[in-house]
């Protein structure tokens, strides 16, 4: 975990995976580098916003893989959901529901699947993408700190990928990419500066 720069009420907090991701901001405002996976995002938020002071939204920014031929460009996410915690099971076994999928504010038709797994199987994205259109390892983590903190969240992906045989060679020769099109959204779509 690392936060650049300070939190200020009122102000937002721009929270991304890695530095990779973050190369191109050119920004005044805080931004917390939370690392990968589930457990490292979502102990980082909570320990930022536990802290204080509170900011007025958190803005995830950060690449994802396409489940479905085509997928493209920077997307809002209207909904995410965790695709390796088995919330059926859980269910039976103790009649509470673990995971539900949350809804985002400002979200569009976009979901989202967070797990922990690097997706880069045919196998695998073709079952993921019965119920989403994009994957990342760390938007379902985030959305649940930001909830349970009553912080606004908003969550903005870039495809880097396509989520099957050679994800992982596809992601680190189109990040820097994707990292100028997330700063580029951040700039337009943020109180960024002053």
């Amino acid at each position: 975990m690392e936060l650049l720069g300070e939190i200020t009420a009122g102000r937002p907090l721009l929270v991304l995976a890695v530095k990779e991701e973050a190369q191109h901001l050119d920004t005044d405002l805080p931004v917390l580098l939370t690392g990968m996976g589930k457990v490292n995002a979502a102990t980082a938020l909570a320990t930022v916003l536990a802290r204080g002071p509170r900011p007025s939204e958190v803005v995830n920014l950060g690449t994802a893989g396409a489940l479905r031929p085509g997928w493209t460009g920077t997307h809002v996410v209207g909904t995410v959901l965790q695709h390796d915690l088995d919330s059926e099971l859980l269910a039976t076994l103790t009649g509470e529901t673990y995971g539900a999928p949350l809804t985002l504010p400002d979200g569009g038709d976009v979901v989202l699947a967070t797990g922990d797994a690097f997706i880069a199987d045919e196998a695998a994205r073709e079952r993921l993408a019965l119920r989403a259109t994009l994957v990342d390892m760390e938007g379902y983590a985030l959305a649940s700190a930001a909830a349970l903190a009553g912080v606004p969240l908003r969550m903005v992906k870039h495809v880097s990928d396509e989520a099957g045989e050679g994800a992982a060679r596809s992601w680190r020769e189109s990040v820097a990419a994707c990292a100028r099109a997330l700063a580029d959204w951040a700039e337009a779509h943020t109180p960024y500066r002053g």
